[in-house]
Parts: structure tokens; sequence; C-alpha cells
């Protein structure tokens, strides 16, 4: 694509773009004739895949706008057909109400039925609203745990569920369709779903999770500047919690995320006000939602003092155990992806239970089957159920913290703690120690590079574990769909899976060692730490990353 090319494309954008800062944004680039900052927001546009898009914000087709979001509302339309039911949520970041009303315009002027929500709710609260009012898809304006500057656009269809193929391939063809925005009907007098209309009922469909009798418990609680504190405080009243604790500089929903690099619990510093609160008040349980509320973080205290964050698959193993305790039937499942721990197949055995892997994704986990009861990634995405069945079929951090504070809570009375139970556990499944080795890029080709040379130059060993399988997860393996990722079993038990984000500019690689307890838990543990920390060294320099 020309220069010339580029600047009649972005002219035309400019003329139809409804949003003055983007305008004048492009103005400016057009103005200095920057060909470079054209080409970035021209030369590609967002992918629209399963679940939608995500991106950052400013003007052009590869970047979240006003005009990117109206013209994904109209592909949409074209998909449901008149007469359809949208309802449509959004969380607190920038421009997420001003897209929730592009949407809610551009899809009643195209014949639908729309309600949106008149509050800054989770993402659970939304795909909860989906079945309960018998819509035939939902939209969620958030971009989850990115950065600030990012903003996104997730779909939902009937089933309350994140649309997977061959749905998202059929907007996305709509979307190529679309014409000017500026020439799309606009609709008005959509219906608004207020508190009482939504939220109260979700919480209302909360109050069959597994909790326990149990509540003793101080909880030590951030939202990471999100959306998540209000609905939360009042599902743990409604549950007979005391109030959590919450960080007072991260209580309030604020789209810059000041306090926090990246306000995504997994990463480094992001818990320290969190932890720090915890010590302050001697916690007994440590909880913290992502900004749009549909992810868990758990820390819990140390024998010594402190506290420790538990990783996405200890929490994992232990609701997954929690759930199967409080629930009964013998077509109940249980489901994880292919990079989360392979305890889940341990416990699944021992109550009798069906269990599957699917893809990375809880779009993916929500189609494992029916009598779904649980389902987690390691992530920290969780959805809890009961004999009822899951209450929102996508992962709910909301839920989740519910039934933690639950087991956390008859663990107490008990005089144990989260911990105790993660050493039951590993004295009866073995010890099952994960971690995880994340590269962030700038340039998305040094995904591909890697990705290449693993496949070209495959290890024949790491951490002096002979690599006894090497699976190329792009040509489909036991009956998953292609996807892009490699799957390495070593001996012993270890396992290896690389992949790329589809959400970050990151490559992801999830490690798991399984260590026998033969003498002590401690000990089980310092030799899995051993083995991780080689592995991670051996599979940095296979991936000829740093």
């Amino acid at each position: 694509m020309t220069t010339d090319d580029l600047v009649r494309i972005a002219r035309e954008w400019l003329a139809q773009d409804p949003d003055p800062l983007t305008r004048a944004e492009l103005a400016d680039i057009l103005g200095r004739r920057d060909t470079a900052a054209l080409a970035d927001r021209f030369r590609d546009r967002l992918e629209f895949g399963t679940a939608g898009l995500r991106g950052e914000l400013g003007a052009g087709p590869n970047r979240m706008n006003r005009v990117t979001v109206m013209r994904t509302a109209a592909g949409l339309a074209r998909v449901l057909g008149p007469g359809g039911h949208v309802v449509v949520g959004f969380d607190a970041r920038h421009m997420s109400d001003v897209f929730a009303a592009d949407t809610a315009a551009v899809l009643t002027g195209a014949g639908l039925r729309v309600s949106v929500m008149d509050g800054r709710w989770p993402t659970p609260v939304l795909a909860f609203a989906v079945r309960h009012l018998g819509a035939d898809a939902g939209v969620m304006v958030t971009a989850s745990h990115n950065p600030p500057r990012d903003n996104g656009y997730k779909v939902y269809w009937g089933d309350g569920a994140q649309i997977v193929p061959p749905i998202d391939r059929e907007i996305s063809q709509a979307i190529d369709a679309v014409g000017r925005v500026d020439e799309l009907p606009l609709g008005h007098g959509w219906e608004t779903l207020d508190h009482d209309a939504i939220v109260v009922p979700y919480l209302e469909a909360l109050a069959a999770l597994p909790v326990g009798a149990a509540r003793e418990l101080v909880i030590a609680y951030t939202p990471l500047h999100g959306v998540g504190y209000g609905v939360l405080a009042e599902a743990f009243e409604r549950a007979g919690f005391a109030a959590p604790r919450v960080v007072g500089r991260q209580a309030e929903p604020d789209p810059d995320f000041p306090t926090v690099a990246f306000p995504n619990p997994e990463e480094p510093g992001a818990m320290d006000l969190a932890l720090g609160l915890a010590a302050s008040i001697g916690a007994d349980l440590v909880l913290a939602n992502d900004p749009d509320a549909d992810r868990c973080a758990v820390g819990t205290p140390l024998p010594e003092g402190g506290y420790r964050m538990l990783t996405g698959d200890e929490v994992g193993g232990l609701l997954a155990e929690h759930v199967l305790r409080h629930t009964s039937g013998d077509d109940r499942l249980v489901a994880t992806t292919i990079v989360s721990s392979s305890l889940l197949a341990e416990i699944a055995a021992a109550y009798g239970v069906r269990r599957t892997e699917t893809l990375t994704g809880f779009k993916w986990i929500m189609k494992a089957g029916p009598g779904l009861v649980f389902g987690y990634e390691e992530a920290l995405g969780y959805s809890v159920g009961s004999d009822e069945g899951l209450p929102v079929c996508d992962k709910d951090g909301i839920g989740a913290a519910l039934a933690v504070a639950g087991l956390a809570a008859e663990a107490k009375r008990s005089g144990r703690t989260l911990l105790d139970l993660l050493d039951d556990q590993a004295r009866r499944y073995g010890l099952h120690a994960t971690a995880q080795l994340s590269f962030r890029v700038t340039d998305l080709a040094e995904i591909r590079r890697a990705m290449t040379r693993l496949r070209v130059e495959p290890p024949a060993e790491l951490a002096g574990r002979v690599v006894e399988s090497a699976e190329d997860l792009a040509e489909g393996v036991a009956g998953l769909p292609p996807t892009d990722g490699l799957r390495y079993r070593l001996s012993g038990g270890a396992r290896v899976v690389v992949r790329p984000s589809g959400t970050e500019p990151k490559l992801k690689c999830y490690l798991e060692i399984v260590v026998p307890v033969e003498d002590s838990v401690a000990g089980a543990r310092a030799r899995a730490a051993e083995d991780l920390e080689a592995l991670k060294k051996d599979l940095a320099a296979a991936l000829g990353l740093h």
C-alpha cells in the first residue's frame, strides 16, 4: 500500500468519523503526513475473532474507536437480523459508555431490540443477563485487564457464552460488507436495565453456589480500579459475610489505573496494596478482581507471617474439589484447558465424574458438554456451579470469590488455611506444580520467529527430562480445533505448552512438574521449584528469547 493509498483511505475514514477526538488525531497525522503513523493505523485492522475485538484506542481500523465499534455493531446486526434481542453492558474504561451507546443506536436502527445496562457493572452480569432475559446475543464493552489505553468488544451468543467459530467468521464477513458508518440508520429508545432488573437476579442466582455454613472470616479485597466492588460487596452481604475491607486507593473505578503498571492481579506489584491491607488487618483471605471482575485472584496467610498469592491452578484444584463435594449426580462434568494443570484429571477420577480438556479460553470451556458443574483456566478464571447448574456461562470473578470465601471459612472453622488444603491435595494426588514463563514483545514478529524456531528445531531434552512427545496444536490434537501452539510431554510427568497470547503481545509458556510426596510436602515443593526454574531456563534458550 503506497503513501497515497494510505492518505486516501485515511481521508475517507476522517469524513465519516463522528468522534471529535479521533478526528483531531487523524487530521494532525494527515497534516504532518506522518507515513509511519498512517501505516500503523490503516495498513491492518483489528481482527474480529472468537470473543470479539480488543486493541488500543485511537483513529483508524487498527484501533478501537467509534467507527470500528459502529461497523462491528452493524455486522452483528446483519447476522442476527431484524427482531433479534441484544443486551449491551459496559465497564468504566475510557469510551466504554460511548461505545455501548453507539452499539445500541446501530442495532436499534437495524430493527433489533436492545437492552442497555444503566450501570458500569461486571462482565459476568452481562453474561448472566443474556440467558436470564432470553436474548439472542450480548455485547460487553471492556478490555478486561489490558493497559489503560486499550478497550474491547466482547460478543456473547444466546447461550450466554462467548462466541466461537463459525459465528465469529460470519460476523467478521458481515463487518467487511458494512459501508460508511455516517450512512447507517441510527435508532433511539432502547430499553434500560437498572440494578433491580438485572443485578438483583444475578445475585439471587449466586445464592445457589456451594458456600457452606461458616462465615467467620476477615477479608482484604481490591477491584483494581475496576467495577467489581459494589456487586461483590452486595453478594457477600447477601451471603452473610462481613463486608470485605477494600483497598481505598483502588476502590473506585478509574480508567487510568493509577496505582498499577498493569491492572492484572497476575502482574508483579499489582497486589501490593491489597497484601499490605491484609497484613494491617490480619486478614484470613485476600481477594481481588480484575477491572471487569470476570477473574478472581486469591491470597492466603503464611505460617511464618505474610501472605502468598495462589496460582490459578491451585485455586482451580481447590474449587473443583469443593464443588464436587457439594454436588451430586453421576453425569457431572468438570473442564479445564490444555494449558492448565493435569490435577483436575486426578480429582475427577477420585470423585467418579467426567473431565475434559479444551482449547485456551472460557469460550471453549463453556462448550465442554452437558452436566458441566465447574470449569476453570489457569489465568484466574472460574465458573462455579451447583446441582442447579452454572449461574453464568462464562468466567465469574464474583461467584468464584464467594465460593472461595466459603471454602476458606470452612477451613478456618477447623483451624486450617487454604495452604493446608493444598497440602492435603498434594498428599492425595501428588504435587502438581505449575508456573508460567511469558515474554512481552513490542514486535509481534518476535513471537512468530520463536514459534518457527521451535517447530524447525524442537528440543530433545529440557531440564534433564527427555521430550517424549511433541504435538503441534496447529494440526489439531485429540479432536480439538487447530490453534497456534506446541505441547511437549516430558519424562517424569512434566509438560510444557507454548502459545501466543490471544489478547496481549506476549508469548506464553505453561510449565507443569508432577512430584510424588514421599516424605514431606515442603520437600516436594522445594524439588518442584528447582525443576521449574531449570525448565524455564532451558525453554527460554530453546525459544531464543530472554
